[in-house]
């Protein structure tokens, strides 16, 4: 199971995966510096460490390595809270208060994620009206569930560890 990010690991991997393409530590240490004084060294260190763990994966070009997320934002954000329900002694109990939590957005998000999820593979073979509004794949429920980019630069997605 993925253990949450610490703060600095939590700014690399969002600025990895609003950016969505192989990047440099030069790249995320000059957009990092932009809010914080930070040294090269220590992003490094970072991004190797992330690497060590199984969030990115790099490749060499030149002197330098390009780190490429191994997972979504999305799907971080959905081991955790898998992590955390499971540690419930209630899970019922813990879903309740949960939704409760939610903004009627976020309801509304979670009916849509319930229905990609229910889906009867034969239904939609059956159903030309629906694979007409809503291509496999391209529909805006599974790139929610997906987690697209454009739901990671809005903030609203998390990686699940994958590789460890």
């Amino acid at each position: 199971m993925p253990r949450q990010l610490g703060e600095l690991e939590d700014a690399v991997m969002t600025r990895i995966w609003q950016w969505n393409r192989p990047v440099t530590v030069r790249e995320v240490l000059e957009d990092l510096q932009q809010e914080r004084s930070i040294a090269y060294t220590t992003v490094m260190t970072v991004m190797d460490n992330l690497h060590q763990k199984g969030w990115v994966r790099r490749e060499v070009e030149g002197r330098a390595y390009r780190y490429t997320a191994v997972s979504t934002r999305a799907a971080y954000s959905a081991a955790l809270m898998n992590e955390g329900w499971s540690k419930s002694d209630n899970p019922a109990a813990a879903l309740v208060a949960f939704f409760g939590m939610m903004s009627p957005e976020q309801r509304q998000a979670l009916r849509d994620a319930i229905r990609v999820v229910q889906r009867d593979p034969e239904e939609e073979a059956r159903d030309p009206v629906e694979d007409a509004r809503e291509p496999e794949g391209e529909g805006p429920s599974r790139r929610a569930a997906e987690g697209s980019p454009e739901q990671d630069a809005e903030g609203a997605g998390g990686a699940d560890g994958a590789g460890r």
